[in-house]
């Protein structure tokens, strides 16, 4: 069985030099460290973890919490975040908490992550007050998407002002009468953005001076079946509206197949617009405001493999945590239009 100690020989360095370039660490040139991963590839070395561990004290392991990853918001920045982490030598254990705060907790609050990875990227959850304690005391360097930490570096979107984008073109197209497909109205697991985009939502309607009227607001969850409930709830209602924003494409596409079900006529009859720019998006004309999700996840693993190297060769107080805040922007596509004549607009009654 090969062993460090033939990679060494084969390359004619010592096993220390040998060990640090395998695990990407500082004092290797980049040329010695070519030289040496193509030997151990050429031998078929593979080194053991837990001697990784002992020597550097190192994993070489991140962990991504994300709330669902199922979701391709969350699968897309998991993607961005992996291929920066893989290139840097690192591996990603994935936890899904799947709406259980039980598991959460399991996650968040324990030493399950304390021994087990070298760093921790938290997506779209915002840690309690009990969960920042305990994760700046026990846990490993922590970056966030889509969150806020003390002392942690973070990149978002400002969700909503993304809201109002997709909002204010569909007034500026005359629509009056817009319902809405959000989150859950209770929200298990702590998100900031359903919260944000809601808000976003009703801002635009108040400062068009039109009313805000719960029967126009729906809950989605996020995925494209409950899209489908929601946008059916919506069209069923006496007076339904001439328009939907979704708080995400996934519920977008979901309205739009609930449309298309009543026969309704997209964007003569309604028009929808969403939040994301999901790969469907384009190929299905849905109007949407872009984020870029991919990258996101870029940053947030760049932000913490800087956490951890500055952690490594200086365990003292580190810089001030930095926060990226990334634009979005309105895409428009076919499946938003100007209201019709004939369409109801007695929902334009000033609050």
């Amino acid at each position: 069985m090969t062993g460090i100690n033939d990679v060494a020989k084969e390359v004619g360095l010592s096993t220390a030099t040998v060990s640090r370039a395998l695990r990407n660490l500082p004092g290797v040139s980049s040329e010695t460290r070519q030289r040496v991963v193509e030997a151990a590839q050429r031998l078929g070395y593979v080194a053991s973890p837990a001697a990784s561990v002992l020597a550097g004290g190192q994993t070489r392991t991140v962990a991504i919490v994300a709330p669902f990853v199922t979701r391709w918001f969350f699968a897309t920045v998991v993607e961005g975040a992996e291929s920066v982490l893989r290139q840097h030598g690192y591996d990603v254990l994935l936890y899904s908490l799947g709406g259980d705060q039980h598991t959460r907790r399991r996650v968040l609050h324990s030493h399950l992550l304390s021994k087990r990875v070298d760093g921790v990227l938290v997506l779209g959850i915002e840690p309690t007050d009990d969960e920042q304690e305990w994760l700046s005391t026990h846990a490993p360097p922590v970056s966030l998407v889509g969150a806020r930490m003390a002392g942690c570096p973070t990149v978002h979107i400002d969700d909503e002002r993304a809201a109002r984008t997709g909002m204010q073109h569909l007034i500026d197209l005359g629509h009056r009468v817009i319902g809405y497909v959000g989150g859950s109205a209770v929200e298990p697991l702590d998100f900031s953005t359903p919260r944000a985009r809601l808000q976003g939502y009703r801002r635009s309607l108040r400062e068009a001076g039109l009313e805000l009227r719960p029967e126009l607001e729906t809950f989605g969850h996020f995925t494209i079946e409950g899209g489908f409930e929601a946008g059916g709830e919506l069209l069923s209602l006496p007076e339904r509206p001439t328009a939907v924003f979704c708080a995400s494409d996934e519920m977008a596409i979901g309205v739009l197949s609930a449309a298309r079900e009543r026969g309704l006529r997209v964007p003569e009859d309604l028009s929808v617009v969403g939040i994301d720019d999901h790969q469907l998006a384009r190929y299905i004309g849905l109007t949407t405001v872009r984020q870029p999700v991919t990258q996101q996840g870029q940053i947030a693993a760049r932000n913490l493999l800087e956490l951890m190297q500055r952690r490594r060769l200086d365990p003292g107080p580190s810089l001030p945590p930095r926060e990226t805040l990334l634009q979005a922007e309105l895409v428009v596509r076919t499946s938003s239009g100007p209201v019709e004549a004939d369409q109801s607009v007695s929902g334009e009654r000033a609050t």
